[in-house]
Formats: structure tokens, sequence, C-alpha cells
């Protein structure tokens, strides 16, 4: 597949930048590439703590929420906290529970089946805590798009709270977009219009770690008691795929510094099984930690990782800790024969020419939908959907492309959906069997992305060469941790480099050692890990190459060394 890369154009005083903050002008052009601008905000980007998040009272609804939670608690009334079953919605459930217990309320929980019960509300699950005598119905996670159910809870004579962050949903009169919100006691959710709270990005466990955070304030409880509630809030925020940017970046920098000695034992013995050791970085919740929290909500019920993360006896927790790791074994496994048959389909059919690829796959679990959605818009820089066989009708998930906006192409064909809900680069969606054609024709139809869109575009933050690198700048670089979805890890560019002593190695023959050596004749060691068939491709047509890199120290039996991780060669 062709590639772009850009070099970012944006200008500042990098000089004047470094000298105040005490950095190298490369990390002070770093920092702006990510639209860091001002002093405020870049001694937050740097030094941003736990005291520099807004006021939750600042929430639209806030007042009435803690307001009917303290009523709540003085009558004794019986309490139904309702999550979702990925992670975001498993640790924002712990939140709320936890929370709720600290401050007297003894709630019950509910994580919907994703195969019986499907996403969010559903009337089956208002209908039972109706049964169950519940008086407050409290959603994380969901709810923001469940008016129907939320009426249901009313007139059964409950008070919904909503806490959620989800796109509010709309209705179009013409040109003009009318926000529809459940009809709930308090709507906690940071995308409402009329909400003060300046961040909108939060997920959902941060949302609910908000609530509790104005409950504790208002019950009295130390401050010092959230952190564990925060560490929740900081795998949920990159487990969901959140901007590294503004308050998530600090919650997750600070979730991180806590994580290797947190109190839960559940979160303890997941480290131990993963064998996880300092330091925990965001990569390793994005792809260790998280993965095995979303695994059971996948390919059984997501309460038993919710039974984990509120386990208090060790050995219990081992074992749940246990069974999860070989549940995400098991779900990697379908996986790969899920995106091999997805990328069977398009290269033998006409799919391949749609810029939206809707590919439907009768045999993947739904729960793995969203995985092997992802999986494919990686190999074909094209927005997915992977739609399959649900219980009733046809289920589906979405990932997207940043110019792609998922979840506005849903609305615009809404008729043809019985539910869709989910934010602009990922979205969940069911359908009748007989709409599947219908609706890839009207999404390929309405679609104008150019195709210089669906080309893979790598942004260089700096033109710089491998002679410049130092351990000194690596280190630094480390102040820009953590790196995600919004914070991206920085790339560099250099153009004519020599490559010799190039030798593949690993298990897979998929890691590639070599000797870099620029025009001026500085070296550094280059490392490779990827397809080697394209390497070894460019680098027999080419005296000297361009390459994407990044460098890091490399620590081997006590010894220090800089490394030049090659991203691409051209």
């Amino acid at each position: 597949m062709d590639e772009k890369w850009v070099v970012a154009a944006k200008r500042a005083d990098f000089n004047r930048i470094g000298q105040k903050f005490g950095i190298d002008p490369v990390i002070a052009r770093i920092i702006r590439n990510r639209d860091v601008v001002d002093d405020e905000d870049i001694r937050l980007y740097l030094q941003g703590e736990l005291k520099d998040l807004s006021s939750p009272w600042l929430m639209k609804d806030m007042e009435k929420a803690v307001t009917i939670i303290i009523e709540a608690i003085q009558q004794k009334q019986r309490v139904r906290i309702v999550g979702d079953y990925d992670i975001d919605g498993v640790c924002a459930t712990a939140v709320l529970y936890k929370g709720f217990l600290r401050a007297g309320l003894n709630a019950g929980t509910y994580i919907p089946h994703r195969v019986t019960d499907g996403y969010g509300l559903n009337v089956h699950v208002v209908e039972q805590a109706g049964e169950d005598g519940i008086d407050l119905l409290v959603t994380c996670d969901n709810g923001i798009a469940a008016s129907q159910e939320i009426q249901l809870a009313k007139d059964l004579g409950m008070t919904v709270i909503i806490t959620d962050h989800h796109n509010i949903p709309y209705e179009t009169d013409g040109e003009k977009r009318i926000p529809v919100l459940p009809p709930a006691d308090a709507v906690i959710n940071p995308k409402q219009e009329e909400c003060g709270y300046p961040f909108e990005e939060l997920c959902g466990a941060a949302v609910a770690y908000k609530l509790v955070s104005a409950l504790y304030e208002k019950c009295g409880i130390p401050g010092e008691e959230l952190e564990e509630l925060m560490v929740l809030s900081a795998i949920a925020t990159v487990g969901d795929v959140m901007d590294l940017q503004g308050e998530n970046r600090i919650l997750v920098k600070e979730g991180l510094k806590r994580l290797p000695d947190t109190s839960n034992p559940g979160l303890r013995a997941l480290m131990r099984e993963n064998k996880l050791d300092r330091p925990v970085t965001a990569y390793h919740i994005g792809f260790v930690l998280g993965p095995c929290i979303n695994a059971s909500g996948r390919l059984d019920t997501a309460a038993r990782s919710l039974n984990l993360l509120l386990e208090q006896e060790e050995q219990k927790a081992a074992v749940l800790a246990g069974d999860l790791v070989h549940m995400n074994e098991s779900r990697k496994s379908m996986t790969a024969l899920q995106v091999e048959e997805a990328v069977n389909q398009i290269e033998n059919s006409s799919l391949k020419s749609d810029p939206v690829l809707v590919v439907y796959l009768p045999q993947c679990h739904e729960s793995l939908a969203g995985i092997v959605a992802g999986r494919i818009r990686e190999r074909y820089h094209r927005p997915v959907f992977i739609l399959t066989k649900g219980e009733q009708g046809v289920k589906g998930s979405g990932r997207s492309i940043e110019e792609y906006s998922m979840y506005d192409e849903l609305t615009a064909c809404r008729e043809l959906l019985v539910k869709y809900g989910g934010h602009p680069m990922a979205a969940g969606l069911s359908m009748n069997p007989e709409n599947m054609e219908t609706f890839r024709m009207q999404l390929n139809e309405r679609c104008c992305l150019k195709v210089e869109e669906m080309i893979p575009k790598f942004v260089i933050d700096v033109p710089m060469p491998i002679g410049y690198v130092t351990e000194s700048l690596v280190e630094q670089m480390e102040l820009l941790e953590p790196f995600g979805k919004g914070n991206p890890r920085p790339l560099f560019a250099q153009k004519n480099i020599q490559v010799s002593r190039f030798s593949v190695f690993g298990k897979n023959k998929n890691v590639a050692k070599m000797l870099l050596t620029d025009e001026t004749g500085s070296c550094q060691e280059g490392i490779y890990f990827g397809d080697m068939e394209k390497m070894t491709e460019v680098l027999s047509q080419k005296a000297a190459v361009s390459i994407l890199y990044y460098p890091r120290i490399n620590e081997y039996q006590g010894r220090r060394s800089l490394q030049i991780v090659i991203q691409s060669v051209q």
C-alpha cells in the first residue's frame, strides 16, 4: 500500500519555549505539533497533576445527581447500576459501585450480556429492575440514546441518573441539529450543549469518577480515597481509545504512576498473570491488560471482569485473572480466523473497490466484529463495517478513519437500522438481514472520501539527522508520554541513509537489525519490526533510502545503547 509522508509545519518560538521549560527545542516543536500552544497549556502538558482537573460541579446536572444519591442513602433506597460490557463500561460500573458503597449506598450492579441483552439499557433490563423493586437506576457508559427505555423506567416509578460520554442523539430539521435527550432526572454527559465542563472528551468511567468525586466532597470523604477509582478511570481512558489530551492525559499519566502499587487485588493479580513489572505504560493497558478485561464481555459475560475489579481476596483474584488471560488467548485465535476470512472476501469480490467496506461474516462471534473491523481498517485504510449474524437479525461494528464520521453516516441512513450508536471513529448497529445490501450501497453512494484520504499518512514531527539523537534527547522524550490516540509517539525522518550489516532474525523472521549511516558519516544501530518483504524489496532497489523512525534507549545485560527504530522506508 502507498504511504504519504508529510512534515508538520506548525510554527512557534521553539528556542523560547525550550529555555522557559528546560527542554530541547526539538521537544518544544513536538509539543506544538500536538496543538499545545500557549504557556499554560504547555505547563499542563508537561507538569499537569490531579489538582489541575476541573471541578466536577461544572457538569450540568451534577448537583441534581448528588442530591438524588444522598436522598437514596438517607432513605435506604434500592439502587441498581447498569453498565456496559466493554472495558469502559466495566471500569465505570466498578467506579460507581465502589464510590457508592464508600458513601453508604449499597447498590447492585448489572452488566448487560452482549448477545442476550445487547448494548446498554433495554426494555428487559428496565422491566427486571421494576420487578426487583429498584428505586434508583444509574447508568454508566450508556443511557444517552435510551429515551424509550428511560421513559419506561419513569413510568414504573424509578428515578433515573444517566452518566455517559457518547454523542448526544439528534434529529435534523433541514441543516439544523436538534439534540434529543432522554427524560432522566439527571443527565451527566459533558457533550451536552449546556454543560459547562471545559473538557468534553472524557470516557464513561471518567464521567463516573467525576460523579463520585462530587459525592465524596459533599459527604466529607477525603479526596485521597479517590485514587483507586482514578486508576480505573485511567485504564478505561486508554482501553476505550480516547484522545490522550487535556484532562485525559493527566488522568492516564497519574494513573500509570499509581498502577504498579494499586490497592486493587484484581488489578494486581492481572498484572502478575501477564508478568508485568515497572514501568507500566499506556501500551500495556491498550494491548495487554485491556484486552483481558474486554475478553470476558466478548466470549462470556463481562460480569467476570467486574468481579475481578471488585474482588478483595488475593487467591480468588488470581483465579479470576487466570481465567481472563486464557479467554483472551482464545479470542486472539478466533479473531485471526475471521480477519483471514474478511480479507479473502474483499480480495475476491467487488468489495475491494468500495471506499466503505461492508463485510458480512455470519460465523464471526458478534463480540469480535469490532476487533476484526479494526484490523481490516488498518490493512486497507478505509472505514469498515463488519456485520455478523445475531440472535435477532444482523449485528455489526464499525471502525473508521479520521476523515469519515461513522456516527453521522449511520444517522443519515438510520431508517435501515434497528438500533445504532457510537462515535465518529467507532460505532455499533443492528439491522434486519434484508437491509444489508442497501446499507452497503447507501454508505458508498454517500461517501465523499477522496483517493488521497484513503492512503495511510505519517506525520513527521521533525526531519532530524540521526546524528542529532542523544541519550539526553531520548530521556526528554519520556516527558511526552503517555503516547496513544491524540498524542502519538514522535516520528522523525532523514533522507539518504545507507544501510549495511542487514540481518533478519526472530522466531517469525520479522525483526531486522542493521547499521545506518548518513551523508555526514554519523552511524546508529537500526532495528525494524514488520513486513520484511517490503523492507528487503526497497533496500534491493536503492543505494540509499529515506527512513521514518523514532529513537529509543536499548538496555541489554546492564548496557545502554541508542537504537533507531524504523517505522517505514522509501
